[in-house]
């Protein structure tokens, strides 16, 4: 790590911040300055070649990966995990360029701390009776067992870990709200932690404010979409609490998915009791087991083998 660590004035950065999150971001960059033991520093103002290298640098990388996209030929990924492979190998290619010169900084750089400095943020979090929790203006919901209790969150990037003491009983994908948290609430919903209750009161699927994410898939929102201007309402929401149950309980979401699709290409509406038969798992059979009751006769000669062994 270097001796000192150098950036901008960070008006811009700190301009559009409330006064409680400027505060806890200044706390939060003196924390890792210490940690690391570098000195923080910043560039003089209004001397703008101070910090054009760093800035033209921040550039020349979006640039890079624009035209190793294009040279992909695709800018999908099929996991994030893919993507982030992609981003290392076009940044270490072009980091192989200036080994020689690391190898000579790297002569001056002191070794890193003796443990791995946190990487998350943590916050109490209370499960309310609606299944669900708000942390940062984003709505999570949970499995039903956790109504009630206190937990311990930690915010990763990528992800929320849910701890009840000292144990992870939940793993979720972190959301983030929309314009940096001046708008509406963002939603992280999975259908198998609330199909239960809306299974119970189907009717609570039309005014769900987190129903657009309620869907795992997009043909389960193109069904609801085609049930809902079909017929009326309430019986649009019958049907689409039985199929996303029917997801849930035979474990078939991808293959329903594919279903739904087709029944949807050919303009037509899913008929809810010709996909159960279809999904649901035959129960295997059940045996007779037939249980031998032994002659109490038996018991005397157990004994008696017994007595001349003594």
């Amino acid at each position: 790590m270097p001796e000192e660590h150098r950036t901008d004035s960070l008006a811009a950065a700190f301009a559009n911040l409330e006064r409680d999150a400027r505060e806890d971001t200044r706390v939060r960059y003196e924390a890792l300055c210490d940690d690391y033991g570098m000195e923080p520093t910043r560039n003089n103002r209004g001397v703008a070649h101070e910090n054009g290298s760093i800035e033209s640098r921040h550039g020349h990388l979006k640039s890079r990966l624009d035209q190793a996209l294009q040279l992909r030929g695709s800018r999908d990924f099929d996991s994030l995990d893919d993507w982030r492979a992609f981003i290392a190998q076009v940044v270490g290619r072009h980091n192989a360029r200036r080994r020689d010169a690391l190898r000579i900084e790297a002569a001056h750089l002191r070794p890193l701390p003796p443990r791995r400095s946190c990487d998350y943020d943590e916050a109490a979090v209370r499960v309310t009776s609606s299944g669900g929790f708000t942390l940062r203006k984003v709505f999570y919901t949970v499995p039903s067992r956790l109504i009630g209790h206190d937990l311990r969150a930690r915010l990763h990037d990528d992800r929320v870990e849910l701890f009840l003491g000292g144990r992870c009983v939940e793993t979720l994908p972190r959301g983030r709200a929309p314009n940096g948290g001046r708008g509406a609430r963002a939603h992280v919903v999975n259908y198998h932690h609330v199909i239960h209750s809306l299974r119970a009161k189907p009717q609570a699927l039309a005014n769900l404010i987190y129903r657009e994410g309620l869907f795992p898939r997009t043909e389960y929102r193109r069904c609801w979409e085609a049930l809902e201007a079909a017929m009326p309402r309430a019986a649009a929401c019958r049907v689409m609490v039985d199929l996303l149950w029917l997801a849930h309980d035979e474990a078939c979401e991808a293959d329903l998915a594919g279903a739904l699709a087709a029944i949807l290409d050919d303009g037509a509406l899913p008929d809810l009791k010709a996909l159960t038969r279809r999904f649901q798992r035959l129960s295997s059979e059940q045996q007779d087991v037939r249980v031998t009751m032994p002659a109490a006769a038996s018991y005397d000669a157990l004994l008696a083998a017994r007595g001349a062994a003594a």
